[in-house]
């Protein structure tokens, strides 16, 4: 119960991180092109924040590069502090960016010490992280190039493309890795770039057993 548990409190803080990011072209986790921008040892934390939670501090770093079926891959993880219940929670992905079927091809996850790899076809992750066509930002009609801008956030100053959509605004540089995202606002969420990250390792050491979807009564998504 208490790795199904952690493994809720995991997939909720993504139900919050990644629609945020999608929402500016951020983890559709495939084909960005201009925007996504995989530098392996570097990353950034964002400190984001929705109208109905307190703020969350977020870590996204490019740890390894990997070949799948003939294509290069990317391993970005993903982690932040969960205060209720102690501890760091850590999950990478395997991102796939090119060819015919881009998109997260492998996904671990870090709980209690023990580190599980969780098949991507089962239905506990379908909606949560699914294949998602290649998204270039710079070329979606539904967002309008307001031209540069300077801005300043925690982590300093940037030159930024200032990027407006019916669901907010978002301020982008290729300077940043992976994602590119400085700052964006929507009506319902924030999140600011805190930091930078250089010399980014996988926190993700041990062994890595095969999750078993009957944690959860036979592979149904978590409440």
């Amino acid at each position: 119960m208490r790795l199904a548990r952690q493994c809720a409190a995991l997939l909720a803080a993504l139900s919050l991180a990644l629609p945020m990011f999608a929402q500016f072209g951020g983890p559709r986790m495939s084909g960005m092109n201009g925007v996504f921008h995989p530098v392996v040892g570097q990353g950034a934390a964002y400190q984001m924040q929705d109208r109905n939670g307190s703020p969350q501090t977020m870590e996204f770093a490019v740890v390894g590069k990997e070949d799948f079926q003939g294509q290069t891959g990317y391993w970005i993880e993903l982690s932040f502090q969960d205060s209720r219940r102690g501890g760091e929670m850590v999950m990478k992905t395997l991102q796939v960016m090119e060819g015919p079927n881009p998109g997260p091809k492998r996904m671990i996850m870090l709980m209690n010490g023990q580190a599980y790899e969780f098949p991507m076809n089962s239905p506990m992750m379908a909606g949560r992280m699914g294949q998602n066509a290649p998204h270039d930002i710079t070329g979606d009609k539904s967002f309008t190039d307001l031209g540069t801008e300077t801005i300043t956030v925690p982590a300093g100053t940037f030159v930024c493309h200032h990027y407006k959509s019916a669901d907010g605004d978002a301020w982008v540089t290729d300077k940043i890795s992976p994602w590119g995202l400085v700052k964006s606002v929507s009506k319902d969420s924030s999140m600011v770039l805190a930091r930078q990250i250089t010399d980014a390792k996988t926190k993700i050491t041990g062994p890595v057993k095969p999750f078993d979807p009957s944690a959860f009564g036979g592979g149904q998504r978590p409440n």
